[in-house]
């Protein structure tokens, strides 16, 4: 559980402290947005592929940061955030193909300037519900004007497949007030089966294509 309102209300007036704080969060995304405009483009030209259809990068909202905070059982504090909280920067790249998808961590692996941390494949082990992703925490420099920062960023890269069952089954579940009935949640795991079908299908299709 999270705070109550009233309380949040009250923890507002540190929201401009923490704001600059941690506007570090958005350069390190304003970079990463960068990086896999270049990272599209080139590939294009290389492979004659664009495998990113889109990207969509936010920042935690100060209510969603404090509530983990207290679920995680940590001290209000922007020093508690950046250690224990790796999605304050999230960035969703939306692929093609789930080839796609691993050949973007490949290339990721070849920068110096990233750092991954954590992997977490949920395409080869799907959760329970049939979600499907692939996660990643990296670390990235952000150059400021009189010191370096380093950053954690929540990489979720996934098909426009997965990106539209998720984003349905989030939808669900926010609705209902994450009360779902037994026989929608069976019936969105046979959703989220048939789009890995849709998937493994296209990629089929398109391997067809390329020989």
């Amino acid at each position: 559980m999270g705070l109550p309102a009233d309380q949040i209300e009250d923890l507002r007036s540190l929201m401009e402290d923490w704001k600059n704080e941690l506007l570090v969060y958005k350069f390190a995304l304003d970079q990463m947005d960068t990086k896999f405009s270049i990272i599209s483009q080139e590939y294009n030209l290389i492979h004659g592929h664009n495998p990113i259809e889109h990207t969509k990068s936010r920042v935690k909202s100060f209510e969603s940061l404090i509530n983990k905070l207290v679920r995680k059982g940590c001290d209000i504090t922007t020093s508690a955030a950046k250690e224990h909280i790796h999605d304050i920067a999230g960035l969703r790249i939306v692929c093609s193909f789930m080839s796609d998808i691993y050949n973007m961590v490949e290339v990721l692996k070849q920068h110096e300037d990233i750092k991954i941390l954590k992997v977490k494949d949920y395409i080869k082990n799907p959760k329970p519900n049939g979600y499907r992703s692939l996660h990643l925490i990296v670390e990235v420099p952000v150059y400021l004007t009189n010191r370096v920062e380093h950053a954690k960023v929540e990489i979720q890269i996934r098909t426009i497949a997965m990106d539209f069952w998720a984003s349905l089954e989030h939808k669900i579940y926010y609705k209902l007030n994450n009360e779902v009935p037994n026989q929608l949640t069976d019936e969105l795991k046979e959703a989220a089966d048939i789009a890995n079908y849709l998937d493994e299908k296209m990629f089929h299709i398109r391997s067809k294509v390329d020989q």
